[in-house]
């Protein structure tokens, strides 16, 4: 009678184990997204194989969602940070990958697949998925999804974290960098601006556009490589991301993502008008131009990018580097 007692225990025992890593393998790609349950995922990377990718992650149906060339490929169930350490929101680049990594804040615990997006502690990376947020703040997922999504991504690439649904849409262009831009005057060119595309010469391009700053900041790999002044014309922007998914013939391919707006305002449609308006001086327009390639993300908030300024600020990516 021992050991069947022995092999029930070992079960119970290997149990929450099955839980944490979740489901092995990819769920049918019929699968709704909202169907899936804690720690089933879906990867279908066949459509898209090659181009730059994406990763937005919605904290409230818990679920996040790879795109590629503008087109899902993956969408995993998640566990984001319980109340009091919750996962901040905002748009992210991956800092640094770790295939085995241990957590230097909480007891060692094992960070499989690790990709770090802030260096105090939020990253990507397989772990335990209750059904609902119960880490310290990072992106839990799938063993098996995560893996894949690991193979997948590199440094640089764009994670947008949302705190409400977010809806996806193509568009013809952004409008902001066309060559010839009828935004551009003479009284325009006294605009402070910095470039020094030298100080990252590679990597995925994020281009932060803040109303409320008056500032447009450009990151190559996740560090600073332009900034300017810049001009707005009337009313709210809202708050968005877009992303060049491909170059066909000469034509850029744009996806539109909507994402939550500020606290006082309940979101302003994307306008591209309103964002083809912003004013610039035409060379800083022009150097910018220069550095668009598949996968650059434009996020556009009427909201502080400015951690100096008062008032509701989003998480963006920051030019620092790591800790010693």
């Amino acid at each position: 009678m021992r050991y069947p007692l022995l092999t029930a225990l070992a079960l119970v025992l290997a149990m929450p184990i099955a839980h944490a890593q979740g489901a092995k393998e990819s769920m049918p790609i019929s699968t709704p997204v909202e169907a899936l349950k804690p720690g089933e995922w879906v990867w279908y990377d066949a459509v898209a194989p090659e181009g730059p990718a994406m990763l937005i992650v919605d904290l409230s149906t818990q679920r996040a969602q790879l795109y590629r060339n503008g087109v899902r490929i993956g969408v995993t169930t998640v566990s984001t940070g319980k109340k009091g350490k919750a996962t901040p929101t905002g748009i992210f680049t991956i800092l640094q990958k770790k295939k085995e990594h241990y957590s230097n804040l909480y007891d060692s615990a094992p960070m499989p697949y690790m990709q770090r997006l802030t260096w105090d502690g939020i990253a990507l990376h397989a772990g335990n998925l209750p059904g609902y947020p119960a880490s310290h703040g990072c992106i839990r997922m799938p063993l098996a999804f995560a893996q894949k999504l690991y193979g997948a991504t590199s440094l640089g690439m764009t994670v947008i974290i949302a705190d409400d649904r977010t809806d996806t849409a193509d568009i013809r262009d952004a409008g902001m960098f066309l060559p010839a831009n009828p935004a551009d005057s003479t009284d325009l060119e006294n605009l402070r601006y910095r470039w020094q595309p030298e100080k990252s010469p590679e990597g995925p391009v994020t281009i932060l556009v803040s109303r409320a700053d008056s500032q447009i900041v450009v990151l190559r790999n996740g560090k600073e490589i332009g900034r300017s002044r810049v001009r707005f014309p009337e009313g709210e922007i809202g708050t968005h991301a877009i992303t060049l998914a491909a170059v066909e013939n000469g034509v850029e391919r744009w996806q539109y993502i909507e994402l939550p707006g500020s606290d006082d305002v309940s979101g302003a449609p994307f306008d591209r008008a309103q964002f083809a308006s912003i004013g610039m001086p035409r060379q800083f327009r022009l150097d910018v131009r220069s550095v668009l390639v598949p996968g650059t993300t434009i996020y556009g908030t009427d909201d502080p990018i400015v951690k100096s300024k008062t008032g509701r600020t989003l998480t963006v990516i920051k030019d620092s580097g790591q800790p010693e």
